[in-house]
């Protein structure tokens, strides 16, 4: 099954590494956090990726053009008739990597509209470049399969951030310290989609999780694929020190390859 992933957006909120190259090339470890969902995926099977290019767009189609050279031991003859003779293999030569300009403002909708030509089959897989997750992608499709909706949702509860105050009227009467988990959930950025989801994009203004996810929901056309793993998005800083510290540890909840 392919699987779209959205490239494009300025990741403001992360100035110090996204001035000089797109959000989902910020390391995590010693790899773009785009290759560490991507490697996710291919470990459930689906190594047909459609990337949709925007800001700094040519950085991520530096990296896959390069990537045979940046991660083999080489040998280079020099001379009129240079010969390149790679010693090493990788465990991603069976992707195939689809790089697609989307613009540089396009909103997510306008993005999706404008590479599901890509798109053969009558489902496929979509999520961002910012997140990180250890739940089974194939149970979610098989999931999707069975609820008959437009698009499916992996529902998370994100790690709690404060603890809770208990009010009376005006009167604090009780401080709870924060939980691990929140406990309501939250969309986790991982969705198994129906073509039909063409009907509901217009423009390259068009916000994926506003009007068409909106009118998807009154229409009853979503359904929640709950997770109650690991999951954690990449949004500042203090995020991608924390998801860098997980992986250097070697024991990353999101390596299930």
């Amino acid at each position: 099954m392919k699987v779209i992933i959205f490239c494009g957006g300025l990741g403001t909120r992360l100035r110090e590494e996204t001035e000089f190259r797109p959000k989902p090339m910020v390391p995590v470890g010693d790899r773009p956090i785009l290759w560490h969902i991507m490697k996710t995926y291919a470990h459930y099977g689906h190594k047909e990726f459609i990337l949709c290019l925007g800001y700094k767009g040519e950085v991520i189609k530096d990296y896959f053009r390069n990537y045979q050279w940046n991660t083999s031991d080489v040998t280079l003859r020099l001379g009129a008739r240079p010969q390149i003779k790679y010693h090493s293999q990788h465990d991603e030569e069976d992707w195939s990597v689809t790089l697609v300009d989307t613009g540089q403002t396009t909103q997510t909708g306008g993005r999706l509209k404008r590479v599901l030509p890509h798109v053969e089959d009558d489902t496929f897989l979509l999520t961002y470049g910012d997140g990180l997750i250890n739940s089974n992608i194939n149970e979610s499709i098989e999931f999707h399969k069975k609820s008959g909706k437009t698009i499916t949702l992996t529902a998370v509860q994100p790690p709690s951030r404060f603890g809770d105050l208990v009010i009376t009227d005006t009167t604090v009467t009780e401080f709870k310290e924060k939980t691990e988990r929140q406990t309501s959930f939250i969309n986790g950025g991982f969705f198994v989609v129906n073509k039909r989801i063409a009907e509901y994009l217009t423009d390259d203004t068009c916000v994926l999780e506003r009007d068409p996810l909106n009118r998807l929901a009154e229409a009853g056309q979503i359904a929640a694929f709950t997770h109650q793993g690991f999951w954690q998005c990449m949004d500042t800083y203090r995020e991608q020190q924390l998801l860098t510290e997980l992986w250097q540890s070697g024991n990353a909840p999101w390596k299930v390859w």
